[in-house]
């Protein structure tokens, strides 16, 4: 429908969504993924070392006493059979004794004790004619074993604990270098993942950026773990869907340039006409009807495409109230009936009497007749003379509650199976139908589809039995949350 409301400026700039704002840069993902795996491997080394060291001193100080003490029975029992006790030691051993590094200490009965010795030690050897323990030492700790020999003397056996514990520092040496091997490993693996993340991430990246550029012959080939993969399958999908967009808003370009050329035109030439003096003086009053009559055909041609640019950015407004649609119907089956009886086209309302009979709808009334107007404008279009053109209405319940139905039917050359599911796309049927058949820019029906939604409901397009095309409107009673919420806000009655 046109409207009298001047044109407001657009900002591009205000209308373009804002810049994501950028974070604070912290490196790359290679970078990030190596750091990682580094203080992963360190941290798990670090704890590997504080776990195991402690075990393998314990380890080797327990192993330490024990092997004294077996040496040391090994020695008291062949000094109490009588044989040669030193050839019975192992080769450790004995070169521990030739080397002094274990010391060997016989103690009669009665005799002197060595210092090292406390005399809970001394009572216990007694008693119980063995000795194992640790004293400490000015030179440090000293495993000592003691044995009550047949004849009542003493046999003791020294070792200091670090003699006893030299094999520890290299144990300890080995597993710290099979720590530190394991460290690289890891970091030197994080690398070569990163890389491997890195690549097909950094290549998306360069492809994205020759997207945004206008590049639509970027293929982007999915490579790396499957989420990566995954990224690169979304981005060409988004190029094509872009290829096809772009596609479809010249195809709309053309399609509306093609709509306002004609009444252009034919203004244009009649101007020229009378300018040169070509009407005659009884032909200017026809003459200026014709131009009045194009000048409103484009004037609805702009209007409709300033409604459909502010249907996407959602500034059309929707006065909503409680309607009596019938009235309202009725209006525009009167309007459309001599309007198609003047191009030959037969003209149907099939609407309820009285006009009250139909529901009354939360809706805008005004955006109503719009829908209408244009539904019947691209049946008028499409119809040739002869052929009949419905409107009908009825109320219905589905699954959703109650809603109301309004239907636009024609004997046009109708719509395919594939259009049905495009008809309310901007200039998608004039890309399929230019020079095959007449047909519009599509503004009308884009328009149609999208005040539907608005208004709480949806267009469907589909198959009409008069042989053309058939286009259903279903809108809810009640309306949708936020219209019913500016209905009760408004708190008027029934509006026409």
């Amino acid at each position: 429908m046109p409207t009298d409301a001047p044109a407001q400026p657009v900002d591009l700039a205000a209308a373009a969504p804002p810049a994501p704002p950028r974070g604070k840069v912290r490196g790359t993902l290679g970078g990030r993924i190596a750091l990682v795996t580094t203080i992963v491997a360190l941290l798990t080394a670090a704890t590997v070392a504080a776990v195991s060291v402690p075990q393998i001193q314990a380890a080797a100080q327990s192993e330490g006493q024990q092997y004294l003490s077996r040496t040391a029975d090994t020695l008291s029992g062949a000094l109490d059979t009588g044989g040669n006790p030193f050839s019975q030691l192992s080769g450790r051993a004995q070169s521990g004794v030739q080397s002094g590094q274990i010391q060997v200490q016989f103690v009669s009965p009665g005799g002197q004790v060595p210092d090292y010795l406390s005399p809970a030690n001394v009572s216990q050897l007694t008693s119980s004619g063995t000795l194992s323990t640790v004293v400490q030492t000015e030179s440090g700790p000293l495993y000592v074993e003691g044995r009550v020999l047949a004849g009542g003397a003493a046999l003791l056996m020294t070792e200091p604990q670090s003699v006893a514990g030299l094999n520890v520092g290299r144990d300890i040496a080995r597993l710290l270098l099979a720590l530190a091997i394991g460290v690289a490993i890891a970091i030197i693996s994080g690398l070569i993942l990163a890389r491997r993340l890195a690549r097909p991430l950094k290549s998306a990246a360069v492809a994205a950026d020759q997207m945004a550029h206008g590049r639509r012959d970027v293929v982007i080939v999915p490579e790396g773990p499957q989420e990566v993969a995954e990224v690169a399958d979304s981005l060409n999908g988004l190029n094509r869907a872009l290829a096809v967009s772009e596609a479809r808003q010249r195809e709309f370009l053309l399609s509306v340039s093609h709509e306002l050329r004609t009444p252009l035109t034919s203004l244009r030439g009649y101007a020229e006409a009378m300018a040169d003096g070509v009407v005659q003086p009884d032909q200017v009053a026809s003459t200026g009807a014709v131009m009045v009559g194009e000048s409103e055909r484009l004037e609805r041609i702009v209007a409709d495409l300033l409604d459909l640019a502010r249907m996407g950015a959602r500034e059309v407004r929707i006065d909503a109230v409680a309607t009596d649609v019938g009235p309202v119907l009725h209006e525009a089956a009167q309007v459309w009936s001599d309007l198609c009886a003047a191009e030959g086209v037969d003209f149907a309302a099939e609407l309820p009497e009285p006009p009250q009979r139909l529901p009354t709808i939360v809706t805008d009334p005004v955006r109503l007749r719009q829908i209408v107007d244009n539904l019947l404008a691209n049946a008028l279009r499409m119809t040739p003379p002869g052929r009949p053109i419905v409107l009908a209405a009825r109320g219905a319940r589905d699954d959703g509650g109650e809603e109301l139905l309004i239907e636009v039917r024609d004997g046009g050359p109708g719509l395919t199976d594939d259009d049905l599911s495009v008809a309310f796309e901007p200039a998608e049927l004039y890309s399929r139908y230019r020079g095959v058949r007449q047909v519009g820019s599509g503004v009308g029906l884009a328009l149609v589809g999208r005040l539907a939604q608005r208004l709480g409901g949806r267009a469907l397009a589909g198959h009409a039995a008069e042989g053309g095309a058939a286009f259903l409107i279903e809108l809810p009673l009640a309306g949708p949350p936020q219209v019913a919420e500016q209905a009760a806000a408004a708190g008027g009655g029934p509006r026409r």
